[in-house]
């Protein structure tokens, strides 16, 4: 369903972390540049809000989506920041009826 991805998109694009973490699964896998781990809810929000906090987003683009090998649905996207571009990737997976952000990485753009 591509209405959630540009949901997920939209609230990235705020910078609202707390927008953002109505998406994310109980227990997510963060990659946010040099720090990676598998956080709560809760722990991943901070983190995030930590992030916007250095990073206001001027503007993200989804550039591409699909499914992955196992089946997981993803997204990535150019997120530019007041403090540098970096491409921005999510899985989701389905939980009940809903599908949520399993795991999100934030990473300098390299080119």
């Amino acid at each position: 369903s591509g209405e959630i991805t540009e949901d997920i998109a939209a609230a990235i694009r705020t910078g609202n972390a707390k927008e953002v973490s109505k998406y994310f699964s109980e227990n997510v896998d963060l990659q946010i540049l040099d720090n990676e781990d598998v956080n709560s809810k809760s722990q991943a929000d901070l983190i995030l809000k930590a992030f916007y906090a250095k990073h206001t987003p001027k503007s993200f683009t989804i550039a591409h989506n699909g499914i992955s090998k196992n089946g997981a649905k993803y997204a990535i996207g150019n997120l530019d920041t007041a403090n540098g571009k970096y491409r921005v990737t999510f899985f989701l997976k389905k939980e009940g009826e809903k599908l949520l952000i399993q795991q999100l990485r934030i990473e300098p753009q390299t080119d």
